[in-house]
C-alpha cells in the first residue's frame, strides 16, 4: 500500500510540475502572441518590430549609425552586443548574465529598475514591454541565453 500511495504521489507532482512548465506563452505575450524564450523570436517581435501597444522597435535607436550605435540590436549583432558584453552605462555592469536575469543589466534598463543609469527603455517613455514580454526574455536568459 506504502509503496502505491508513493507511486500516485510522484505521479501527481509530475504532472503539477509538469503543468507548471507548460504555461501557454501566447496568453503572456500580450501584444507579441507569437513570442518564444529564444534570441531568434525576440529578434523579430521585440527588437526589431513595433508592436500592438505602439511600443516602437529597438532597432529604431540600437542600430549601427544609429543614436544607440555602441549597442546595436540587429539581426546577427544583437547576441554579441548581450550577451556577456559589459554595460557600457554602468561600470560592472553586464547587459546580459546567461542563467541570471535578475543580474542581467538589459533586465534592468526594460524594466525601468532603481539604480539604473539613464532612462528606462524604450527612451521615448513607452509603452513599455508588458509584464509577459518581460517574462519571456527573462526565461530566454534563465535558459542559459542562447544564441538561437
Amino acid at each position: 500500500m506504502t509503496a502505491r500511495l508513493t507511486g500516485i504521489t510522484v505521479l501527481m507532482v509530475c504532472a503539477l510540475a509538469g503543468a507548471a512548465c507548460d504555461e501557454q506563452l501566447s496568453e503572456v505575450a500580450g501584444p507579441t502572441p507569437n513570442l518564444q524564450p529564444t534570441l531568434t523570436s525576440i529578434q523579430r517581435d521585440i527588437f526589431s518590430a513595433a508592436d500592438s501597444s505602439g511600443r516602437p522597435a529597438c532597432t529604431n535607436c540600437h542600430r549601427t549609425g544609429g543614436p544607440a550605435g555602441f549597442m546595436p540590436l540587429t539581426d546577427g549583432a544583437a547576441y554579441g552586443s548581450l550577451v556577456g558584453r559589459a554595460s557600457s552605462q554602468r561600470p560592472g555592469a553586464t547587459r546580459v548574465v546567461p542563467g541570471d536575469p535578475d543580474a542581467s543589466y538589459l533586465v534592468r534598463k526594460l524594466e525601468g529598475a532603481p539604480g539604473i543609469t539613464g532612462q528606462r527603455m524604450p527612451f521615448a517613455g513607452g509603452p513599455f514591454l508588458t509584464e509577459g514580454q518581460m517574462r519571456i526574455i527573462r526565461r530566454w536568459i534563465a535558459l542559459g541565453a542562447n544564441n538561437d
